[in-house]
């Protein structure tokens, strides 16, 4: 890892802050430190941040709040520190924009680890696919409104369900760039690529024969043999 990744590390607890300081480090990142959520989003307002460690109990305002404040504005990976283990909060965090979580007490290694894993896809792709951030994308006779999360093809709506939709706004944000079907997965599921190829390939046929006019011929949602798929950009 080059030494310019920098890395926000966002818990009350100054212990946990010397132990992910240790390790981090050593790795040669840069961090940076913040103890509440109001401070955080200060330093960010201010510093360029490659990803974020955040906890979810915190005074003034908690995990929850400050991620979906800072997810506003970036698209920075997130790595959820908890020392609950309720799968009602765990998803809660997932579903507001977190990218990964850990339970306390953890184990630092592994913490290095996904940090690693999120910073490479990050990296490569996610500072990409925010290029195009507006709530309305037009491609050919293809309109997306993100915001509402309606899609029309040749002024007809189409109904998408919510992981067609996903795949298809990751293609809009990414058009002309080839994403393979790991990067595809991992960036809509929001969960480690364990062989999940069946599970992409059988979104995208659906997909495209809910958009394409002619699916086997598909004028939109292009196959890059060998590499993965990428939106034709008109």
């Amino acid at each position: 890892m080059k030494d310019k990744e920098s890395i926000l590390i966002i818990d009350d607890d100054k212990n946990i802050h010397k132990l992910i300081e240790v390790y981090l480090k050593n790795e040669g990142f840069h961090l940076l430190q913040a103890f509440d959520g109001l401070e955080a989003l200060e330093i960010l307002s201010r510093e360029d941040v490659q990803l974020i460690i955040l906890d979810m109990m915190m005074p003034k305002m908690d995990g929850m709040e400050t991620c979906m404040k800072i997810r506003e504005t970036k698209n920075i990976p997130i790595i959820f520190l908890t020392a609950k283990s309720e799968d009602t909060d765990l998803i809660r965090g997932l579903s507001i924009g977190a990218d990964d979580y850990m339970t306390k007490p953890f184990n630092p290694l592994e913490l290095v680890a996904r940090v690693k894993s999120h910073l490479r896809r990050y990296l490569t792709l996610g500072q990409r696919d925010i290029g195009d951030n507006k709530d309305e994308i037009k491609i050919g006779e293809l309109e997306i409104n993100r915001k509402m999360r309606e899609v029309t093809v040749r002024g007809i709506e189409v109904k998408l369900a919510r992981r067609e939709f996903d795949i298809l706004e990751l293609f809009a944000r990414n058009k002309g760039i080839v994403l393979s079907i790991e990067q595809i997965y991992e960036k809509v599921w929001n969960e480690a690529f364990l062989g999940s190829e069946n599970t992409v390939m059988v979104h995208i046929r659906k997909l495209r024969e809910k958009i394409e006019e002619n699916p086997k011929e598909p004028k939109y949602i292009k196959t890059v043999w060998g590499v993965g798929y990428k939106l034709e950009s008109f």
